[in-house]
């Protein structure tokens, strides 16, 4: 079975930074705000998320590894792939743009919010980083969770970074467990049928 929770929290809103060429100037970019519902309605999305940008195992290792999976993992049945970390908008675009990152989408989520609703909010003063995410990963269909893959030893001000169940091929590792379900449900979803008059009929 699937492991499924309640739906997200539809009503979050994520300050992005997006490019607009109809601005003049060297810095060509608008304000976009976006919703939970927005980025997970109607699309299955597999998220991971990480406690800053331009931090060591983050850059060396999860972004660039989910980076070079994408097309493998929107093989299987995916819509798109995020990376959510409490930055702003500014600095994840930075970010994006340091790493050469043009397949999986940069979610900034400045204040905190998503991050808090999905119960993974920590303190990481130990490291003077304030408020930050613990290191975590999900996919989510239409806004409800199928999966989710913790690091251990979730706590406040964690001495650690343990970057382990987290990573592209255990996420890649699922996708390919439970793909024939998924093949087996769209197979099943349209049925055809030859009407009185010949027409195909779709029910």
């Amino acid at each position: 079975m699937m492991e499924t929770r309640a739906m997200l929290d539809d009503s979050i809103e994520f300050k992005t930074r997006e490019r607009d060429d109809s601005i003049s100037g060297s810095n060509p970019f608008k304000w976009v705000t976006k919703t939970t519902d927005e980025l997970f309605k109607g699309k299955r999305i597999v998220l991971f998320s990480l406690p800053g940008a331009f931090t060591p195992t983050c850059s060396t290792f999860q972004v660039p590894g989910f980076e070079r999976a994408y097309e493998q993992i929107r093989s299987l049945k995916v819509d798109d792939v995020y990376c959510v970390s409490v930055n702003d908008a500014f600095v994840m675009n930075a970010w994006a743009k340091s790493q050469s990152i043009e397949k999986i989408k940069m979610i900034p989520d400045g204040s905190g919010k998503f991050t808090e609703s999905m119960g993974m909010l920590v303190d990481k003063d130990n490291l003077g980083f304030g408020k930050r995410s613990w290191r975590y990963a999900v996919v989510i269909v239409d806004g409800i969770i199928e999966k989710e893959f913790v690091e251990s030893g979730k706590m406040d001000n964690c001495p650690d970074d343990p970057y382990s169940v987290t990573n592209p091929d255990i996420i890649l590792g699922y996708l390919e467990s439970v793909i024939d379900r998924f093949e087996a449900k769209a197979d099943t979803s349209v049925k055809r049928d030859k009407g009185a008059n010949g027409d195909e009929t779709i029910h």
